[in-house]
């Protein structure tokens, strides 16, 4: 790697160990296009309009003619150096003609649970699943200093608590501060909403990282996140998608989950896969997610796992399985640190002290991975993990049909409700069925119903529903006393068991 290379390398690692921070992105500003129902600024000459009964503080950067404004009932535009308005008749700008007035959007539609309205700092290559991605309680967020802004505070599933807030110029570390901004006209100005606000979270000083404390908010988040697509996830590329902890939608890729000691380091492996997988050709262009998480599996609210989301982005697919096995083989390598002998010192002189050779402090790896790609080529989806559950799934089923067909036969059997006649041929006979018909010669014998009725002849005795007694001999002897012969043109008859 070159001097370049190792430069940017290590920007990249103090990315990831600054401190949490959460960046406020949208504005309620005058010269943002997007603020305006036409995708842009009002047009020189011509009229604007605000929203008669919305609050809403609106900065002013550039100067403006404008031939007409209607100002909300409660507001403020807020005037930089420089800028400013001027009237002017209206048309006055031939490129305007006749255009209606230009409306400036609803600035309530700004809401804190959004996830598309925060920005992180984040290395290369990773990224943060959809409830990580608006603040966490131990995060520190910041608003624009000199810029205008509104937030929507609730509803949610309790009060937002974070770290710090900064706003406006100040910071605020201290509910008592926060709530009297809060209530003042500029508070009211920039936040509005049922929802509460509150600090004094530490930051989070264990290294194996902390719980982002957004679970109870996910269903706020998604709606928010979804509200652009109807409310609905869109169709995942692959078969078998997953969807990891705290993401709103399935995904195609891989999940690792990780349980740890207290030697793991969650920053450390967080560098050890920028540094030692991430930089391979094989794995540009995958997308990874590393946070600590709650584990549901378990009843106790204490547990939680590392969760490393592999996701697929490129237009070639695999390669989020490919390292999602590489770093369970990785954990088998590295994974516990072997404990100290009894009175020697801790680190062993001869263990190496580079990044790649230190344990890593995780117990167990345990690997989800989706399936084929939709559309794929059939032996891709012949070998994803469904269809190769799939396929195991009906070769088990025909065992077991296979299996309870034999054991119906040997109940028959033993029950006497299903018997094979012995001679130079057989015959199966079950009760109110067809037989099996073999290639001995009947002697004529009689069936004599159990009940002590009249004999009958075997070549009457096909449809009897009653249970009867074969007597004769089945392998073509004359038949004893006992029996009387049967017809005599000579038509063969086969035994039935009745």
């Amino acid at each position: 790697m070159g001097a370049l290379g190792r430069l940017l390398l290590g920007l990249q690692l103090c990315a990831l160990t600054r401190a949490a921070y959460k960046f406020w992105v949208p504005n309620t500003g005058f010269d943002t296009a997007t603020n305006w129902n036409q995708n842009r600024t009002p047009c020189a000459g011509g009229a604007v309009q605000f929203p008669a009964d919305k609050m809403v503080s609106v900065l002013v950067q550039e100067s403006h003619t404008v031939s007409d404004m209607l100002l909300p009932l409660d507001g403020e535009l807020v005037l930089a150096s420089g800028a400013g308005f001027r009237a002017a008749a209206p048309g006055s700008d031939p490129d305007c003609g006749s255009e209606p007035p230009a409306l400036f959007r609803n600035p309530d539609r700004f809401s804190w649970v959004d996830p598309r309205l925060w920005r992180s700092e984040e290395a290369r290559g990773f990224f943060s699943v959809d409830a990580e991605r608006v603040p966490c309680s131990h995060d520190d967020v910041v608003f624009p200093p000199d810029g205008s802004f509104r937030v929507g505070l609730g509803p949610g599933a309790g009060p937002v608590r974070v770290r710090s807030l900064s706003a406006l110029g100040q910071t605020f570390t201290r509910d008592e501060d926060l709530a009297a901004f809060l209530a003042s006209r500029s508070g009211r100005l920039h936040f509005h909403g049922p929802g509460a606000l509150s600090l004094g979270s530490e930051a989070c000083a264990d290294p194996s990282g902390c719980v982002c404390g957004t679970a109870e908010a996910l269903p706020w988040v998604c709606a928010a996140l979804l509200q652009p697509l109807g409310g609905r996830c869109p169709q995942a590329s692959c078969h078998d998608a997953l969807r990891p902890e705290g993401q709103c939608c399935d995904l195609c890729g891989a999940i690792v989950s990780l349980t740890h000691s207290s030697a793991f380091d969650l920053q450390r492996y967080r560098a050890r896969l920028l540094d030692a997988f991430l930089s391979l050709p094989q794995y540009q262009g995958l997308q990874v997610a590393v946070s600590r998480v709650p584990r549901w599996s378990r009843l106790r609210e204490a547990d939680t796992e590392i969760q490393v989301v592999l996701a697929d982005t490129g237009p070639e697919t695999g390669g989020a399985g490919r390292l999602a096995r590489a770093l369970v083989a990785d954990v088998a390598e590295h994974g516990k640190r072997p404990a100290p002998s009894s009175g020697s010192a801790w680190p062993p002189a001869a263990e190496p002290t580079s990044l790649a050779g230190e344990a890593l402090g995780v117990l167990s790896a345990a690997l989800r991975e989706s399936g084929a790609p939709v559309g794929g080529d059939s032996a891709a989806e012949q070998n994803a993990p469904g269809s190769r559950a799939g396929l195991a799934g009906g070769v088990v089923a025909a065992v077991l049909l296979v299996l309870l067909a034999l054991l119906g036969i040997v109940l028959l059997r033993r029950t006497g409700r299903l018997r094979c006649a012995a001679g130079s041929g057989s015959q199966l006979a079950g009760s109110g069925s067809s037989a099996i018909r073999g290639a001995h010669r009947c002697p004529a014998p009689q069936v004599e119903e159990a009940g002590g009725g009249r004999a009958r002849p075997c070549g009457d005795a096909l449809g009897l529903q009653q249970p009867g007694i074969l007597r004769g001999d089945l392998g073509g002897a004359a038949p004893s006393a006992a029996l009387q012969s049967g017809p005599e043109d000579g038509q063969q008859h086969k035994p039935q068991l009745l």
